[in-house]
């Protein structure tokens, strides 16, 4: 008999299996997604030599397999680029997320692709993880201008069922101390919950500012996990 796995050990895979089919690139038992979309890419969490040689296949030599907080080892051969600690966090009920220091500011907008170039310059400018030039094609992305510039967002990421990851959530160095993250991942959460989800999100071990301000929220941490990328031989 199969055993089932939880949607949130292999929030790529099933969002790849489901709401991002649409978006997903297939070889056999490997996905990723579309170009310009994401990297992460997908593997069964036991995954067979064919499934890595499937993988190979569908990203092609040399390029780079994002397994993102896969567990899945690949064999001999696969030069690891990066490893980073971090942990995922979930929103453990159904009410809306409050944050005391949360602004009621107008002007937040949702972005769509004519925001894409000021989205990956704030992006470039913040670091707040990788976004692409479709990124955006997820789901829905908010933001936050002042005099006309953006300067905070945060938006929907993955989408296992049940479930939508909180990401991209960024603000301007000379807008920072303004409420603007915690404003944008209330509005945010809200929107997921209003659907019967609930949020979720990933964020590194070493962003300890980014943990305090999730755990005020009303995040919690479910599980500690690694980040990893590969080079395909």
């Amino acid at each position: 008999m199969e055993q089932r796995v939880d949607p949130l050990d292999d929030p790529v895979g099933t969002s790849l299996s489901g709401h991002h089919a649409h978006l997903a690139r297939r070889v056999g038992r490997a996905v990723t997604y579309l170009p310009d979309v994401a990297t992460f890419c997908a593997v069964t969490n036991d995954p067979e030599p064919e499934a890595w040689a499937d993988l190979a296949r569908l990203l092609g030599p040399g390029e780079f397999a994002d397994m993102f907080s896969s567990s899945a080892t690949p064999p001999p051969g696969w030069e690891q680029v990066f490893t980073l600690e971090g942990r995922q966090m979930i929103w453990p009920g159904d009410s809306r997320p409050e944050h005391p220091h949360a602004r009621t500011t107008t002007g937040v907008v949702e972005l769509g692709a004519a925001d894409v170039p000021e989205m990956l310059d704030l992006v470039a400018r913040t670091q707040p993880g990788p976004f692409w030039p479709r990124t955006h094609e997820l789901g829905t992305y908010l933001g936050i201008r002042h005099n006309g510039t953006l300067v905070a967002m945060a938006g929907e990421r993955l989408r296992p069922p049940g479930w939508t990851e909180v990401s991209a959530v960024c603000t301007a160095p000379e807008a920072r101390g303004q409420g603007h993250a915690a404003h944008l991942i209330t509005a945010v959460a809200t929107r997921i919950l209003a659907r019967n989800e609930r949020p979720f999100l990933h964020v590194a071990e070493a962003n300890t500012g980014g943990i305090a301000l999730y755990e005020r929220l009303g995040f919690r941490t479910r599980t500690h996990v690694t980040f990893r990328g590969y080079r395909v031989p």
